[in-house]
């Protein structure tokens, strides 16, 4: 492996953001579904392509830059949780100017103040009317596996709870994997309602679940990056349904001894033979090995006696016995 720049934090290329809104004219509008936006038009006629919507070009509001976007007809999309900790979450405020204020709940990281929100409003500010208090905003960096590209996806909501779920589901990731592997996860956009002071408030809240493993699976420690990628199995099904090789006729094939052994442990590999070799296919397999030495030494032999009679005969060893694949477990390497 090359070398890295170790004064500078690697990461992935963002290729675009999921949304829970989009903007109609200078209306910001809730959707129900995922609206994908990316500078790339690839990324978003794809994602249109596996869930529904238009591709149309779009700019986001108080930019002259155009992308892509496509508001999809899918609420729940699959994606990959990526090593490292995928989650920022800050109290935020923005202006036209930028970033006005952002928090981390006790501390206004731009002026080192307490939070500025709770000293006002109390533990409910964020109960407040959007404006005059900070936004609870969650960042979710995630690879969505079935779309062009190695780069991440940044799913963005501004709920405040979401946040408490969102940080809860992803440190527990974090504690069985330790940051390390990739997680499958299904992001889904749930409609919810809240009754407070006699009004009820209906809002979406975007729901980070694991998919197609279980907590078991999720918590002991980093997925195998296949079983990540094809959660369901229908690899691993594939696989068991394929058709047995002919492992005796592979063998037969080979030249020497050795050919044998390695047919012997494709098959252990595989499970197809006893490891202590007291299957019927191991015996014939050592049998044939067996025969591949014999042959070898026959061929080893010279044609005739030397001047003074005698022959120049290679000292060859024995041919394995019966136990030899005991000797060369599966996985070894190791050449009995």
């Amino acid at each position: 492996m090359g070398s890295r720049l170790l004064n500078i934090q690697r990461k992935a290329a963002e290729h675009g953001r999921l949304r829970t809104g989009y903007t109609q004219g200078n209306r910001p509008m809730r959707s129900a579904t995922w609206v994908v936006t990316s500078h790339s038009e690839e990324h978003v006629t794809t994602a249109a392509g596996l869930w529904g919507g238009t591709v149309e070009s779009w700019k986001p509001l108080n930019s002259t830059i155009e992308q892509f976007r496509v508001i999809t007809k899918a609420a729940s999309i699959e994606a990959l949780i990526t090593p490292g900790d995928p989650l920022n979450q800050y109290n935020e405020m923005w202006s036209k100017g930028g970033c006005a204020r952002r928090c981390d709940g006790q501390t206004e990281l731009l002026t080192r103040q307490p939070c500025v929100c709770a000293a006002t409003f109390g533990e409910d500010w964020h109960q407040q009317p959007k404006g005059r208090v900070c936004s609870a905003t969650s960042r979710l960096n995630v690879m969505l596996p079935d779309l062009s590209g190695m780069g991440m996806w940044r799913a963005e909501t501004h709920s405040f709870y979401a946040a408490s779920e969102w940080g809860g589901m992803v440190d527990m990731v974090l504690a069985g994997t330790d940051g390390r592997g990739f997680v499958p996860v299904t992001l889904r956009i749930e409609p919810r309602q809240r009754v407070a002071n006699g009004e009820t408030k209906k809002f979406p809240v975007v729901v980070v679940e694991l998919r197609g493993v279980t907590p078991r699976q999720a918590l002991a420690g980093p997925l195998p990056t296949a079983l990540a990628l094809d959660p369901t199995g229908s690899r691993a099904v594939a696989a068991i349904e394929a058709p047995r090789p002919d492992y005796l006729a592979l063998a037969q094939a080979a030249l020497n001894s050795d050919d044998v052994r390695d047919v012997w442990r494709q098959a252990s590999v595989a499970g197809h033979v006893d490891p202590k070799g007291s299957d019927d296919l191991s015996k014939a397999l050592i049998a044939l090995a067996a025969e591949r030495d014999a042959e070898a030494a026959r061929e080893s032999l010279p044609a005739g006696p030397d001047d003074d009679g005698a022959y120049d005969i290679e000292v060859v060893e024995d041919a394995p016995a019966a136990g030899w694949p005991t000797v060369a477990a599966p996985g070894s390497g190791a050449r009995a």
